[in-house]
């Protein structure tokens, strides 16, 4: 077969540069699929700069892809060649696990070698994947947005979706970024009542026009003040600090703070208000098969769209710069234009 061409990090933090390499055998349970468009997200560049400590380099990073099945596996069922699908962060499971029997497959005990990344990621022209991570998409969804979706979305609809209990609940949304913005849509179609919560005051205009009811800057005391005791969650998807013990007096009893994506950020409070208060904090990892099944049925019911940028795959380095510097809104596509 023709070489894959990718983009690949050669060391630690450096910027990636095309790199040709054999594609991978396909297993029994595997499909192959043509890349068209992977999304960027901040998890790429802690990836490619090694923040979690399990990167192998050259590294082609790359997890929130669309393309189009090139190669069917012999016991692969349901795919033929031509049929367009997506893939998110996780491409296989081990299967085996106490979680993965449970079917909780994002909870996998081999998680860090589940990924997208483990055999090349995609920001590349070719990927393969066990297809029961291959998710078929309706034709009326864009290939764009759908590529953010398969990350970005099922990391904050599956929270907002399992806490969804009763009518009315206040929600706040920590963060207007690439999770953000989509947190609001799905949480104010969920049927939460949405406070936005900025460190950026000039984003008040956009968190209202993604569907939220109320506005705060993060930095503002006062105005946080007034929401002691508010909300029934806050969904945390930023990537900066804050004060989180002000934060913390905004939920109720019983309240639950959700850490959402891999924020590097430390958390300091007082416990002695969790306790006195029963609150929770909790993290919430993307979602199994059946909640990105989910996830992208509602998003299309619901009208859900991530505010994308679309950019060459070449491009990619530029695309990272502009992500760090945040600078993207709300997320960047990489499109491959051969």
């Amino acid at each position: 077969m023709k070489k894959i061409l990718g983009y690949a990090a050669m060391a630690k933090g450096a910027e990636l540069e095309p790199l040709r390499y054999q594609p991978p055998p396909l297993k029994d349970s595997e499909v192959r699929v043509s890349i068209t468009h992977c999304g960027l997200c901040y998890t790429d560049i802690h990836a490619i700069e090694d923040y979690y400590d399990v990167t192998t380099y050259p590294f082609v990073p790359g997890h929130e892809i669309v393309g189009y099945v090139s190669e069917v596996g012999p016991s692969v069922t349901g795919f033929k060649v031509g049929k367009r699908v997506g893939i998110g962060w996780q491409r296989r499971s081990c299967g085996s696990c106490e979680f993965c029997l449970k079917g909780e497959v994002q909870l996998c005990e081999d998680i860090v070698h589940a990924g997208s990344w483990g055999t090349n990621g995609g920001f590349s022209d070719s990927v393969t994947t066990d297809y029961r991570f291959a998710y078929p998409l309706p034709k009326a969804l864009p290939s764009e947005d759908a590529a953010v979706l398969l990350c970005a979305g099922v990391t904050v609809f599956s929270p907002l979706w399992r806490h969804a209990t009763r009518p009315s609940l206040k929600a706040g949304i920590i963060g207007i970024g690439g999770l953000g913005h989509l947190a609001i849509q799905f949480a104010h179609a969920l049927g939460y009542e949405v406070t936005a919560i900025s460190s950026s005051p000039g984003k008040e205009q956009e968190a209202r026009s993604f569907g939220a009811d109320h506005f705060v800057v993060a930095g503002n005391k006062a105005a946080l003040r007034k929401l002691r005791f508010t909300f029934d969650l806050l969904l945390y998807t930023a990537h900066s600090d804050i004060d989180w013990s002000r934060l913390l007096i905004t939920l109720k009893n019983n309240g639950k703070l959700i850490l959402n994506g891999f924020a590097p950020v430390d958390i300091k409070f007082e416990p002695i208000d969790m306790v006195v208060h029963q609150q929770t904090i909790t993290g919430s990892f993307l979602g199994n098969q059946a909640m990105m099944r989910e996830m992208l049925s509602f998003a299309q019911a619901h009208d859900i769209t991530p505010r994308v940028e679309l950019m060459p795959m070449a491009q990619m380095n530029e695309a990272i710069r502009r992500l760090k510097e945040n600078k993207a809104r709300y997320r960047i596509v990489l499109v491959n234009t051969k």
